[in-house]
């Protein structure tokens, strides 16, 4: 899921990858030799999808094969040189599409060039690959920019890797289903069933075990945990797939099935699942179910780092040279980052691939698992593919088999899944009703937005244009201030720094304007929002998604996100950030009006009992204490730009220092509170403090107390769960 694009948008993004050595060039790169020159067959797709109830097990009969025109392949010049001026979209009328009518090409190219060359210069984002395939045919291939800046290399649309996250998913579920229609797996089974020991899941106080449906539909119910384990820096560090998922346990927070969390954990453990129950290892099965068959040859979950026993062979020579570099914006312009190793937990997302394999990949998945006369899945898996598998509420984003359920311009509803590593984003769209795929990845950190806003783009320029002014709401604004509030995800760690850092970006807000539409804030970026006719659901004013709210006794208490990935819970004003923030001021205040009366005070003149004394040295420690906290969070926070920083260094020292310093000054805190009693006592009038002293020692005991219980609440003070 920034970089900020900040925690959450990298931190949100899922990763894995990697592959075993073969004895030939093909096995050892999950590649198999160049097919015949041959086309994909031409689907004929049903006007919706197909109920799962509705589907048998059979397998497709090859069809006859016709010629495909071949596709555009042309890089323009650098888009580091476009401005935006060169890169607006053609003035003339689009050509409008319906869905019986395909897209019109030459519209589409003119059109998307605009977009993405505007994009480009916007946000800086030095490389950008795209496919369009449409009823069996590629509409439109094109790269843009560079993928290297040592030797000026160019973005090839049939060449050129980039690293598509998440997306990779997609790939461990199609063999996963393989395995289902197989009868060797069973979606509700619990995934116990399919796990060695050292890897099953403990109950931790739950009663219903996890099952492979909840971790496809990502409600297995575990806290989500990325900070200095889910990326690597040094390829030395990276581990096994069954080590990661020992070391790296998360807890689980609820019971399964109850409520969407992304979880990259999950996917790890249905991987390891898998490979378990085929008896060979993951990266050996997806390819020999996926990979191979389906003619994807600059397609891996390999990684280009060394060689190294125990893990998987690295990417070959050949492919490594094509590999895109990941690209980090600096005021000086872009900076090539080394890459970022996740194939610790391959089955989660560390493929790399071209825009030309996922334009292949994309008319597999839409033409029903079968692809040159081979079928790599069958129809019923198809089905599910499409289908809605869980949903949180009527009509909100759910999951399809562990396909994104996304619903888009024109009431139309599509599957996929994004995807983003550290300086990678991407984004695969499909929409079947259409016979159209999407796919678009970009290789630099500011670049999330292209990806994340192309497919609908396209869609409302071609088959579902919105009014230039919009409708009106269909709520007034006092039936709108029952969705206002905060909120917070559920996709975050629940314990540690780590579940603090959480609290603070996990936040958003909801907002009622006075028309009636609601503001939605999330990560420091705002959408707008309308009722639609569905009770509690709201669409986008542009874009994709659904804003679906839930009532507990007629009260408004969550909503689900957008894009389905999780969930976000109404919290009250105790636990919301502009508390805490409050809190921190005025002990920032307390702890130098301290200071000020401890340099200030004529000892001369003081008068005050022992205990007293005691309780001034102590209190004046406490805020020696909470400053040091403070300014080492400060610290922190003013480093937490660079993303990449902050998940490769975690836990930060300054950090770990802050927590431990605030730790032993809630210790001392609460030691003040109980002498309270015996400081106003004090003794004879003339051995003990003036009342206006005891008042302020007070008032500064309860602050640094209401602000200790804060942190408590929030996990800042648990140092030693990082």
């Amino acid at each position: 899921m920034t970089l900020r694009l900040s925690f959450r948008a990298v931190v949100t993004a899922a990763i894995i990858g990697c592959g075993l050595f073969g004895a030939t060039v093909a096995e050892t790169q999950d590649v198999a030799p160049a097919p015949p020159a041959e086309t994909a067959p031409t689907a004929t797709l049903p006007p919706a999808p197909v109920p799962y109830t509705a589907t048998v097990r059979r397998r497709r009969a090859p069809r006859p094969q016709r010629a495909v025109p071949p596709a555009a392949t042309t890089t323009p010049p650098s888009a580091l040189a476009t401005t935006p001026n060169d890169a607006l979209a053609p003035s003339l009328s689009p050509v409008l599409a319906t869905p019986a009518t395909p897209l019109p090409v030459a519209d589409l190219e003119a059109y998307v060039d605009g977009v993405v060359r505007d994009r480009m210069a916007r946000d800086h984002i030095a490389g950008v690959t795209i496919a369009i395939v449409q009823n069996g045919q590629v509409v439109l291939k094109k790269g843009y920019g560079l993928a290297s800046l040592k030797d000026g290399r160019k973005v090839d649309p049939d060449t050129t890797l980039f690293r598509i996250g998440s997306i990779s998913k997609t790939f461990t579920w199609i063999a996963l289903m393989n395995e289902v229609e197989a009868g060797r797996m069973r979606l509700d089974t619990p995934i116990n069933i399919y796990l060695p020991e050292k890897l099953q899941l403990k109950d931790q106080g739950k009663k219903t075990p996890v099952r492979l449906r909840d971790l496809m539909t990502h409600t297995g119910g575990f806290e989500d945990r990325t900070l200095g384990q889910l990326f690597e820096r040094d390829p030395r560090r990276e581990r096994p797939l069954d080590l990661y998922l020992r070391q790296e346990r998360p807890n689980r927070v609820r019971e399964p099935g109850l409520l969407p969390a992304y979880s990259n954990y999950g996917v790890g453990l249905a991987g390891a699942a898998l490979a378990n129950v085929t008896g060979q290892p993951f990266e050996r099965v997806v390819a020999d179910q996926v990979i191979l068959p389906a003619g994807l040859t600059h397609t891996t979950f390999r990684e280009n780092r060394p060689w190294q026993d125990g893990l998987p062979a690295p990417m070959a020579p050949a492919l490594a040279a094509d590999l895109s570099d990941g690209f980090r914006w600096t005021p000086l312009g872009f900076q090539t980052e080394a890459p970022e190793f996740i194939g610790h937990i391959a089955p989660a997302g560390s493929a790399s691939s071209t825009a030309g394999d996922m334009a292949r990949y994309m008319t597999l998945l839409l033409d029903g698992g079968t692809i040159n006369g081979k079928t790599i899945f069958s129809p019923k898996t198809s089905a599910m593919f499409r289908t809605p598998m869980y949903r949180p509420a009527d009509g909100a984003p759910g999951w399809n088999a562990g396909f994104q359920d996304i619903p888009l311009p024109g009431a139309h509803r599509g599957f996929g899944h994004a995807g983003a590593t550290l300086w990678f984003h991407s984004n695969m769209v499909m929409v079947p009703e259409l016979g159209l795929g999407v796919f678009v990845a970009v290789n630099t950190d500011t670049g999330a937005d292209l990806p994340a806003s192309l497919p609908s783009i396209i869609l409302e320029r071609f088959y579902a244009p919105r009014p230039e002014i919009p409708v009106a709401s269909r709520i007034s604004h006092d039936e709108a201030v029952a969705y206002e509030g905060h909120y917070l995800t559920t996709r975050r760690s629940y314990g540690g720094l780590e579940g603090f850092i959480d609290r603070l970006i996990g936040e958003a807000t909801v907002r009622a304007a006075p028309d009636g539409r609601l503001t939605l804030t999330v990560d420091g970026k705002s959408s707008q929002w309308t009722a639609t006719e569905q009770p509690d659901t709201f669409a986008p004013l542009s874009g994709s998604g659904l804003l679906v709210f839930q009532r507990e006794d007629g009260k408004v208490m969550r909503f689900f996100s957008p894009m389905g990935v999780a969930a976000f819970e109404r919290i009250g004003f105790p636990h919301q950030r502009g508390l805490l923030s409050i809190f921190a001021v005025l002990t920032i205040l307390a702890a130098i009006a301290t200071l000020v009366g401890v340099a200030t005070r004529d000892r001369r003149e003081a008068r005050q009992t022992p205990t007293q004394a005691r309780a001034s040295l102590m209190q004046t420690i406490q805020a020696i204490l909470w400053l040091i906290a403070l300014v080492g969070v400060g610290v922190f926070a003013s480093g937490a730009g660079d993303v990449a920083k902050v998940v490769y260094g975690w836990p930060s020292g300054w950090l770990l220092s802050a927590s431990a310093c605030a730790f032993v000054a809630t210790l001392l805190t609460v030691a003040t509170l109980a002498m309270l009693p015996v400081v106003w006592r004090g003794g004879r009038r003339v051995d003990s403090w003036v009342s206006l002293r005891k008042l302020a020692f007070t008032c500064t005991t309860l602050i640094f107390l209401s602000f200790a219980l804060l942190l408590a609440a929030w996990g800042f003070l648990e140092f030693w769960n990082a």
